[in-house]
């Protein structure tokens, strides 16, 4: 998983997540020596560039290349960038190029952080498409040929991306499904104006599915050293302001959550910084779009909402770890960016319990569930007497 997404804001969230109970995680296969070259019944295949960003993960590395190699119905080739790892991320990744002439192998003799390290990789890529696929996660089977095919399809579109396996600290498995169950076709194209929209103030796209077109990559630029956490979300938000965006309904990679991520853990001084470098995503964006989406003014609106709304619920989460001087840091951040939130619901409450002081407030909640499970065995008592179901 990339250094962005070990935040809580930054996981891919902002659609569905759904627990899959004993599912085995797929692995990758070692199909390497049967993986397609160049033609396939007379078509020329696309060839994609995958950069493989490593930073002590070693012990991952050797999973994640063979899931590119192992793909069909495309031309790959895999750059390991080892970031200066510590580990033997140098013996893993000489040996994995040394096996197999698609694979190069390239070492840091300093570290240079992972925006730096995905910018030399872009540098890099000169096939069709380009996909960023950090060391500790891997691609299904199948994921880059379906890529391949909807972009083929639809010259228009400019990135594509799909569902993704989260293998989660505990062993189990959960899914990132960014479009949700509803009317979502298996191959699905939305306007760029549509994807801004979807993703809001969130990073829809689960990074290691994200393919993009290298000629858009190389116009559209590399990834910005001043949001080393807001990274991936902008550069989305900025491919979707030049060309169509692509869904795939198909689970196309697997990505760790690591138990040291920051999504997992309340991480107080960090909220209102990754909240800073959404909102330098939103200007960035309309600084360097098109007249169109520069002159909408109810775009610029309504991500402006969606941020507000997500610092409001930072701020919640803020008070509910008894951190009122962030809590109030960030609600005075919602309201700079949305004036509007001020007799919102969300921030209303959060004056409430404010107000209340988080001691109270949590004896408040402590008493309304009391009352409410009394309330609740009073009903059942009543309707068992009288024969009735409760609810009817």
């Amino acid at each position: 998983m990339s250094a962005e997404a070990e935040t809580s804001l930054n996981a891919p969230a902002s659609g569905k997540q759904t627990p899959l109970n004993n599912k085995t995680m797929p692995r990758a296969e070692d199909l390497s020596n049967q993986a397609w070259r160049c033609t396939s019944g007379g078509i020329s295949l696309q060839r994609v560039d995958v950069v493989i960003p490593c930073y002590n993960y070693a012990h991952f590395l050797q999973e994640s290349v063979e899931s590119v190699l192992s793909q069909t119905g495309v031309d790959v080739r895999v750059l390991i960038l080892d970031d200066c790892s510590p580990d033997n991320t140098p013996e893993v990744g000489k040996a994995l190029a040394s096996r197999d002439d698609r694979v190069t192998y390239r070492r840091h003799t300093t570290n240079m952080g992972h925006i730096a390290t995905y910018n030399e990789g872009i540098d890099w890529a000169g096939g069709d498409l380009f996909l960023l696929l950090s060391a500790d996660d891997y691609l299904l089977p199948g994921s880059l040929g379906r890529a391949a095919e909807l972009m083929r399809t639809y010259p228009n579109v400019g990135m594509a991306f799909g569902n993704a396996l989260i293998a989660e600290p505990d062993g189990n498995t959960s899914r990132a499904d960014p479009l949700g169950d509803n009317n979502v076709r298996p191959m699905q194209v939305l306007s760029g104006l549509q994807f801004i929209r979807l993703s809001g103030a969130s990073n829809l796209v689960p990074t290691p599915t994200a393919v993009v077109r290298t000629a858009l990559q190389k116009q559209v630029g590399g990834y910005r050293k001043e949001l080393p956490h807001a990274g991936d979300m902008e550069m989305w938000l900025r491919l979707a302001s030049h060309a169509d965006v692509g869904f795939i309904k198909e689970d196309q990679a697997v990505y760790r959550r690591h138990a040291s991520n920051m999504s997992l853990q309340y991480y107080g001084e960090n909220i209102l910084s990754d909240l800073l470098q959404r909102k330098k995503a939103f200007d960035a964006l309309f600084s360097q779009a098109t007249d169109s989406l520069k002159k909408d003014q109810m775009l610029r609106r309504f991500l402006a909402r969606e941020l507000g709304n997500k610092a409001l619920q930072q701020a919640g989460i803020a008070f509910n770890n008894f951190d009122l001087p962030t809590a109030a840091a960030i609600q005075r951040f919602a309201l700079e960016v949305s004036p509007e939130l001020r007799n919102s619901l969300p921030r209303l409450k959060l004056a409430c319990k404010q107000t209340i002081g988080p001691k109270h407030w949590y004896a408040l909640k402590s008493i309304a569930r009391r009352v409410a499970g009394c309330m609740r065995r009073n009903r059942v008592s009543s309707s068992a007497s009288t024969g009735t179901t409760v609810g009817s």
